[in-house]
């Protein structure tokens, strides 16, 4: 892999860190400031208004992945991730300066949600315009390992804010986090964001865009042309089904069940978080470099099945290890799982459209499912919780991977496609394809 190539995945990864930095934050730091802007009350109750906000976030996700899709695919992948960081910069600091409840009633609820709604935005086109710039950016024979730096940005994101809650919780008493080092986080996001912006505009568009022909196509990034690309859509949409649920249980999540559900303390549930975090984001390459060589299907199914059978022993077992050992080598072998779907699935999604509609039709069809399934995941959670049914929760994350089982065992291998191929296929198919047919997804 040529320098060039390295230096376009470092700035498409340092931003997506950044993105995923301040999409995370406001997970891992719910426990701290959701009494904040509701009346004093249920404890649980309140976090699930909080994190009902947090899911909310995920709806915008869709229209951010059709706008920044659709700016992706006729403007280019550069003017897509630069104004996803803004974005993303100006949610964060909302978040931070957001009034609470005692000094603004329920006027700091709006400011979170208007936040939460910009970063939703925001992330639905990140994930679109990073997945389809790093599977672009990179060689043939090592798009799986490229496009794993998504993951790897986007756990590096996670762990940093991992990383800064553990500082402040042995640096603040839990009083001052509760009352203002809360912020904090949100105001180190909106500083990254800012410095990510000026990478990004000195960023290099990829050769597959810049030869495609794409920029030239009228119809290019728009949903009557995804359309036409209907049968990739929905496959997008139900391989992504159980894999969001299960990345969502095991990382967002995971720290919020080990203390409320295992009983393990705060500062202890973090610190298994950010280790099996960490080992988590080491494999990741590893796993797309297999994937180049063995293909994209085995690691799928292989998560599938995993998934399928292993989820409700683990999280049975997670709820009984209230120490530190026991806990992360359950967390790590559920991540060890996920890794099968989590490396790989950013080439995946992009090798299944042509140049002109790629960006869009990852990130719409991306966006939806994640909407769905990913940005539930904790309230669904938490909503079994609350009614005195945990274990349904893990009968439902199983029951998601098992649907994308059969999708995995079903879909044809993306590895060998040639991106420069298809891009030709998809502009004949969009030009000659007669209104209503249905595209056909590329062979191996």
């Amino acid at each position: 892999m040529g320098r060039e190539q390295w230096k376009k995945i470092w700035v498409g990864s340092a931003g997506n860190m950044v993105e995923w930095f301040d999409w995370f934050v406001y997970a891992t730091f719910a426990v701290y400031f959701a009494d904040a802007f509701f009346p004093e009350g249920n404890e649980t109750a309140n976090l699930m208004n909080t994190m009902g906000i947090f899911a909310v976030g995920f709806f915008m996700r869709p229209v951010g992945g059709w706008l920044l899709g659709r700016i992706g695919d006729r403007k280019g992948r550069k003017a897509a991730l630069t104004l996803t960081v803004t974005l993303m910069s100006a949610s964060a600091i909302l978040i931070a300066i957001a009034p609470t409840y005692d000094v603004a009633g329920y006027g700091g609820v709006a400011v979170l949600m208007l936040a939460r709604l910009l970063q939703g935005l925001s992330v639905g086109g990140e994930y679109a315009a990073s997945a389809t710039y790093l599977t672009e950016a990179s060689a043939p024979e090592k798009r799986g390992f490229a496009s794993s730096f998504q993951y790897v940005s986007m756990t590096a994101g996670q762990l940093v804010g991992l990383g800064l809650q553990i500082v402040l919780q042995r640096n603040m008493s839990d009083a001052a986090l509760h009352s203002w080092g809360w912020r904090i986080p949100f105001a180190v996001g909106a500083l990254g964001a800012l410095i990510v912006f000026y990478l990004r505009r000195s960023m290099l568009e990829t050769e597959v865009y810049a030869g495609s022909g794409a920029a030239e196509q009228e119809d290019r990034g728009t949903l009557k042309v995804l359309w036409q690309h209907r049968r990739e859509a929905f496959l997008v949409m139900a391989l992504t089904m159980g894999g969001t649920v299960a990345y969502y249980t095991y990382t967002t999540y995971l720290t919020k069940f080990l203390s409320r559900s295992a009983g393990m303390d705060k500062s202890t549930a973090s610190l298994v978080s950010f280790c099996a975090l960490f080992v988590f984001m080491c494999i990741q390459p590893l796993a797309g470099m297999l994937s180049d060589r063995i293909g994209r299907r085995p690691l799928l199914i292989t998560f599938a099945v995993g998934s399928t059978f292993l989820t409700v022993p683990i999280m049975t077992m997670l709820k009984h290890a209230d120490t530190f050992w026991p806990a992360l080598g359950l967390a790590l072998l559920a991540l060890v799982v996920v890794t099968g779907y989590t490396s790989i699935n950013a080439c995946v999604k992009a090798e299944l459209f042509p140049t002109g509609i790629r960006a869009l039709g990852v990130g719409l069809s991306y966006a939806v499912a994640n909407a769905l399934f990913g940005g539930t995941a904790e309230y669904v959670a938490l909503w079994f919780k609350n009614a005195g049914a945990e274990s349904g929760f893990y009968w439902y994350v199983a029951g998601c991977a098992a649907v994308s089982l059969v999708v995995y065992l079903s879909m044809r291998e993306t590895r060998d496609i040639d991106l420069n191929r298809v891009a030709a296929a998809g502009q004949q198919l969009g030009q000659q394809r007669p209104a209503g047919a249905t595209s056909v997804t590329p062979a191996s």
